[in-house]
């Protein structure tokens, strides 16, 4: 047992060691133009704030279990349009950025000059990276509201994956055809967002919301793209790092296969019937980008099963 024991602790050391060895020398081929930005000098602040998030999932539904949930309703009008505002900031500067740099669409190498445009470009990935920290407000506000069902595993693996992986992203790849994927799904995210900002306003716009299914279609179609445009620079030799490719071909495999899951359930499988001939919900809790395919607008203040909801 002693020598078992002996055994896994060297090859531990050795795994960490060999981790540590292979971080530097990543350093050494990483970008220097973002190295003093905020957040960018060491991982750590995106892994601790990842882990917080990770530690409020688990603490904020035992705190909030015995208490009224909170409405929030001017909270999430402001936060979501705010979001608008900020997907639609990056998207803009990622589109004149790279139509200033003459950027080509299928195959773009990372330019690591401090040429205007190439900065410009940077900073709006860098936007993009931090844009993906202040996400983490979505599952604040659904635990708060006590909407514990919303947090599902898409939710949580959507916003906690996308938040670390990014910072990579810019500390490596600050341009280049990074600024593909990224200026599509800040444009996706200006939609979805003004879409909750709009039902955040109360159940009177809730005729004009129709059109909430089609935000999954057009985020399947943006991962079927990501693979398409990844896999055609691979095939074409295209000088972007290929790990990255690679990395975002997997990554967008299983948003397919989840969104697909959620899709199915949300808008292809026929509810069963309670007693009484009553319909009930379907099961799921998947959700588009960490928001449920209803979203009960009575709970921004209109009503509540039980008791009245606190307010801000």
């Amino acid at each position: 047992i002693i020598e078992t024991k002996g055994r896994t602790m060297e090859v531990v050391t050795h795994f960490v060691n060999d981790t540590v060895e292979f971080y530097k020398w990543g350093l050494t081929i990483a970008d220097k133009r973002v190295e003093n930005w905020p957040m960018m000098a060491s991982p750590l602040p995106t892994l601790a704030i990842s882990c917080l998030y990770l530690l409020f999932l688990w603490a904020g539904p035992r705190y909030m279990q015995d208490r009224q949930p909170y409405t929030l309703r001017k909270t999430l009008i402001v936060y979501n349009f705010s979001m608008v505002v900020l997907n639609f900031y990056i998207a803009k500067e990622l589109l004149l950025g790279s139509r200033a740099a003459g950027y080509s669409y299928l195959c773009q190498p990372v330019n690591y000059s401090n040429d205007v445009n190439e900065v410009r470009i940077a900073s709006a990935l860098w936007w993009y990276y931090i844009s993906k920290g202040v996400e983490f407000l979505d599952t604040v506000f659904f635990i708060l509201r006590k909407k514990f069902n919303q947090v599902s595993f898409l939710h949580v693996y959507h916003h906690c994956t996308m938040f670390i992986l990014w910072w990579i992203g810019i500390k490596w790849v600050a341009g280049g055809q990074s600024f593909f994927g990224a200026t599509i799904n800040s444009s996706i995210h200006v939609l979805m967002y003004g879409y909750y900002g709009l039902a955040a306003l109360g159940p009177q716009m809730q005729k004009y919301l129709w059109w909430k299914k089609y935000l999954t279609i057009i985020q399947m179609i943006q991962f079927h793209v990501t693979i398409g445009h990844a896999g055609h620079s691979l095939y074409s030799g295209c000088p972007f790092p290929a790990w990255m490719q690679w990395a975002l071909i997997g990554y967008a495999v299983t948003f397919i296969i989840l969104f697909a899951n959620f899709y199915y359930h949300a808008y292809r499988r026929k509810p069963s019937a309670q007693k009484g001939g009553k319909p009930v919900a379907n099961g799921t809790s998947m959700v588009t980008n960490g928001h449920s395919k209803v979203e009960e607008v009575e709970d921004n203040g209109k009503k509540q099963k039980k008791g009245r909801a606190k307010r801000e």
